[in-house]
């Protein structure tokens, strides 16, 4: 059993629920212990995450988050940074599971954070366990 810390960016709740208890699902059905915690946004996600690997609590973490393209320039700024960032720590050795969800209306963003439908969240956690069983392998 291994222990995730799911970061989420509680924006849209609404979806984010759904994210999370897709990631959650599949966590637990590997027999996983699951904690969550909240930033303010997708761009904190990163931080958190490098602030949460420091203390070796955690073998795994899974970003959760929902960026609505708006009528500003913002949306690439939080969209791109937010996987940069995310990014960077995988390149340290951090294993983590994209799941931020960057779509044009919420319309879309509903489709993909429903577990019965194309279950990012899970998604996300899957790729979380399969970079800590890679990372594993060759420890």
């Amino acid at each position: 059993m291994a222990r995730f810390l799911i970061v989420e960016a509680r924006f849209y709740e609404h979806l984010n629920d759904k994210l999370i208890a897709g990631a959650r699902a599949a966590l637990e059905a590997e027999g996983h212990a699951v904690e969550v915690v909240t930033v303010p946004g997708a761009l904190e996600i990163p931080a958190a995450i490098a602030l949460a690997a420091e203390s070796g609590r955690y073998e795994g973490f899974v970003a959760i988050g929902v960026v609505i393209r708006g009528e500003t320039y913002h949306f690439e700024i939080v969209a791109g940074e937010s996987a940069r960032g995310i990014m960077a720590l995988t390149m340290d050795g951090i294993a983590i599971g994209n799941g931020i969800l960057t779509v044009e209306n919420e319309a879309q963003a509903l489709v993909r954070a429903d577990p019965a439908q194309k279950d990012k969240g899970g998604e996300a956690a899957k790729a979380a366990m399969a970079l800590v069983a890679i990372r594993d392998q060759y420890a």
